[in-house]
């Protein structure tokens, strides 16, 4: 009875051993979960604060050091839930062990709690990280979508602004050929005032003429008066070059 009852006592610590284990992967795996949890959130308000930024000097080292931590989580969980996995197959083979019949009931309930622990935990995980991978190549697809766009934009805008120095140019000569067409426009009119008002001076002339020959006394008052203007004129041409001349000897002497 004595080594039953150590037996007992012995088995009784190994159980309370593997329950310690088990919450303290439990715990570590909480935790885990929810900086990467945090992680895919941040990964993805990253990618949707970025894509309003095409340029070409946005920095992609944030991304690639998301992808190394998702990674490097990834294994870390992946590793606990193993081990998780192992302690609760141990609790399992602890509770069909022989002389724990009188416990079972409460054994197998704790087991049964460990073990939705550990199903919770695993499609948590799996989900989060089914998420995370589906929002990167999401992103990967659109980036090489944006890519593809700008290149083409790029493309388009060389293009469109060879077309747009074309079209300056070509209005450029146009309104060069406007300009000289008013120009030749506005001699054309010049040309014929000058006709018109050659036409009128001949057609005045020719009524003096006329008026003249019809009336001789007048014709020979306007010769008067010319030779009397010519006279005049030589007088007063004389008087200034003599005036010129005795102003340059004053000066000179």
């Amino acid at each position: 009875p004595r080594t039953t009852k150590m037996a007992g006592i012995g088995s009784s610590n190994y159980w309370e051993d593997l329950r310690k284990q088990a919450r303290q992967l439990e715990n570590e795996l909480d935790l885990k979960l929810v900086s990467f949890s945090k992680l895919c959130t941040s990964y993805s308000s990253s990618r949707d604060g970025r894509r309003g930024d095409s340029s070409d000097t946005t920095p992609l080292l944030n991304n690639s050091t998301q992808d190394r931590m998702f990674e490097t989580m990834s294994v870390e969980i992946e590793q606990l839930l193993a081990k998780l996995t192992a302690v609760n197959d141990k609790m399992a083979e602890y509770t069909n062990a022989p002389g724990t019949a009188s416990l079972n009931a409460a054994l197998m309930h704790t087991l049964q709690r460990h073990r939705d622990i550990l199903q919770d935990y695993t499609h948590e995980f799996h989900k989060t990280k089914g998420n995370f991978l589906a929002i990167r190549e999401r992103e990967d697809l659109l980036g090489s979508v944006r890519k593809d766009i700008e290149t083409y934009k790029s493309g388009s805008g060389v293009n469109n602004r060879r077309t747009e120095l074309f079209l300056k140019e070509h209005e450029h000569l146009r309104n060069s050929d406007r300009l000289m067409d008013d120009t030749i426009s506005i001699a054309m009119a010049t040309k014929e005032n000058m006709t018109s008002q050659r036409g009128l001076l001949k057609s005045i002339q020719s009524r003096v003429n006329t008026l003249a020959n019809r009336f001789p006394t007048i014709n020979n008052l306007i010769q008067r008066i010319n030779l009397r203007k010519r006279r005049d004129s030589l007088i007063l041409g004389t008087v200034i070059g003599v005036c010129t001349i005795l102003l340059l000897l004053y000066a000179f002497h």
